[in-house]
C-alpha cells in the first residue's frame, strides 16, 4: 500500500469528506499511474488551512477521455449533485485539463472511501 497526496479545491474537498463525492477524477498522467486499488490518498484542502481527509482507493476507471468518462460512471459519484447533474458535461473537466492532455495521458475516475 502506497500513500499518495493530491489538492483539492475547498467544494470537492468537502464533499470527499462528507462521502458524497466517491470518485475523484483525474488526468491518467505519470503520477496518477501510480496509484492501485488498495493504496490511500491523502487530500489536502487548498483554502490554506491545510486540512486533510484521508481515503482508500476501492477502483480505478481508466477511459481514453472525459467524454467517456461521462457517458460511463454515475456522476452524482464524481461530485455532482441532483440540482446540476442533469446540465454535466464533459467540457466541465476542460477547465483542469486540455482536450489535449486527455489525448496524451487518458483521464482515470478514482474511487474512494474515507477512511
Amino acid at each position: 500500500m502506497i500513500q499518495h497526496n493530491m489538492n483539492l479545491d475547498s467544494v470537492p474537498f468537502e464533499m470527499i469528506k462528507s462521502g458524497t463525492k466517491t470518485i475523484e477524477l483525474r488526468l491518467y498522467d505519470e503520477k496518477r499511474r501510480k496509484i492501485n486499488t488498495g493504496d490511500t490518498i491523502v487530500f489536502t484542502k487548498n483554502d490554506g488551512t491545510f486540512e486533510t481527509v484521508t481515503a482508500k482507493v476501492i477502483a480505478l476507471y481508466v477511459f481514453d477521455s472525459f467524454e467517456t468518462l461521462y457517458k460511463k460512471l454515475p456522476l452524482e459519484k464524481c461530485g455532482y449533485t441532483s440540482d446540476n447533474v442533469s446540465s454535466a458535461r464533459a467540457e466541465d473537466m476542460e477547465h483542469y485539463y486540455t482536450r489535449s492532455q486527455q489525448k496524451k495521458c487518458g483521464v482515470v475516475g478514482i474511487e474512494l472511501v474515507v477512511i
